[in-house]
């Protein structure tokens, strides 16, 4: 089976606006030669326009109802232009668990699904019991740095997936996932697919980076 692939756009310049448009060209065009399963998280900006071209999710979201909520987004929001749901709780936008909680409640309800991220095994323990969709266990310390969690941390990423195992939510991996090495190694220890953010947005050649990381041979 092949792998997830959630490629996380961030704010990058070289993904942002007409270039987030031409990244999720690239994207939908490796998925098409590979099969792999692609996902994009672009800036809420530039959802409306990705998801015409790929499936796409939001990089944050709020659990606040329509009205006075000023600068939050809402999950009819991101839903309304495209979204079929958003990464939440990533290291560069921590929420509490109570608003964890809520946030999950809120997109269940309108059938968008929840990218849970985890910094370290006890929080997955404690984001497992709200039943999101996926959680995606990234070490905070190697996101950016090209060092990949199933090289450096194989036992925790182990460990990860076995706190799953008796659930529906599916397991993924990210921080430092830039090859397709890293790919195999991530589902050789369990996951069902991986994040990657900087070494596809910030890449000279973003096609290439890609087929690496979908070609499992």
């Amino acid at each position: 089976m092949k792998p997830i692939l959630l490629i996380n756009f961030k704010t990058y310049k070289s993904a942002t606006g007409k270039k987030a448009v031409r990244l999720a060209r690239i994207c939908r065009a490796v998925a098409k030669k590979t099969g792999c399963k692609i996902i994009v998280a672009p800036q809420i900006a530039d959802i409306a326009a990705v998801s015409k071209i790929i499936t796409t999710i939001s990089q944050h979201v709020d659990h606040m109802e329509a009205g006075r909520a000023t600068g939050f987004t809402l999950p009819e929001t991101i839903k309304a232009n495209g979204a079929v749901g958003s990464l939440i709780n990533h290291a560069e936008h921590k929420i509490s668990m109570k608003d964890l909680r809520k946030t999950i409640k809120r997109c269940k309800k309108l059938k968008l699904k929840t990218f849970v991220c985890a910094a370290n095994l006890n929080e997955a323990n404690k984001i497992k019991q709200f039943k999101p969709d996926y959680i995606a266990y990234e070490v905070p310390e190697l996101i950016g740095t090209g060092k990949s969690i199933s090289t450096f941390a194989p036992k925790s990423v182990e460990r990860f997936v076995k706190l799953l195992k008796r659930t529906k939510i599916i397991p993924l991996c990210g921080a430092g996932i830039s090859t397709g090495n890293d790919t195999k190694a991530s589902l050789k220890l369990g996951c069902k697919g991986m994040l990657a953010a900087s070494a596809v947005t910030k890449a000279k050649n973003p096609k290439k980076v890609l087929l690496d990381l979908c070609n499992l041979g």
